[in-house]
């Protein structure tokens, strides 16, 4: 693999293994105002795009007052629990402090708000290596489409064939893609590769392999 000066990181799935996490929050969620009961597969499906159509996609469409409300819920359940579920994937850390030693520029382009994101990078002591954070609130289209990427190379001042984005879900990929970075879609998460419509440019079994 060449090296590039930006490395664009989805969050969820790549750096952090929240799957049971977000699984938990999604079965308290479509039990508290559904009474639904939720498979993994069916979660993990979605997993990549951010939370309202998640959870439309459950519960149905949500006018803003309903939409607040279950939000607030999912979030609050989501705090209360997220130390026994958080953690980083093996060689994490590592990858990211060679990158930077190497003078590489780190970004983080995820679904995930802006909030919890910076809560568990902080909490996983990996908040210090990143140069920018895109999250929902930074653009007005999200993943899959190119924006968010764009607006990564923009904040680290790299163009995106300078870039590659690295990912657990179709989504990544194809906003990477989309956008003109290379794409590496990471074998470690819950999504399989035979799952994909498109090719990434890599597949990867360890975050080292970036190196």
């Amino acid at each position: 693999m060449k090296q590039y000066s930006a490395y664009l990181f989805d969050a969820d799935g790549t750096l952090f293994d929240t799957t049971e996490l977000i699984y938990q929050c999604f079965c308290y969620t479509c039990k508290e105002f559904g009474n639904l009961d939720v498979t993994r597969e069916q979660v993990f499906a979605n997993i990549g795009i951010p939370l309202r159509p998640q959870l439309e996609h459950f519960l149905g469409p949500l006018s803003p007052e309903k939409e607040e409300v279950v939000v607030k819920a999912h979030m609050d359940f989501q705090l209360a629990i997220y130390k026994e579920h958080l953690a980083i994937f093996p060689g994490v850390q590592k990858t990211l402090e060679m990158l930077k030693n190497r003078g590489a520029q780190c970004a983080i382009v995820t679904s995930r708000k802006q909030f919890t994101l910076t809560l568990y990078l902080k909490q996983t002591g990996i908040y210090d290596y990143f140069d920018a954070l895109i999250t929902p609130e930074l653009t007005q289209k999200h993943k899959p489409e190119p924006e968010p990427t764009f607006e990564a190379c923009k904040q680290v001042q790299c163009s995106p064939q300078e870039s590659l984005f690295i990912g657990d879900a179709v989504f990544d990929i194809q906003s990477g893609q989309s956008a003109g970075t290379d794409t590496a879609f990471v074998t470690w998460s819950q999504i399989p590769v035979s799952s994909l419509p498109i090719k990434p440019t890599y597949i990867i079994d360890s975050m080292e392999e970036i190196l």
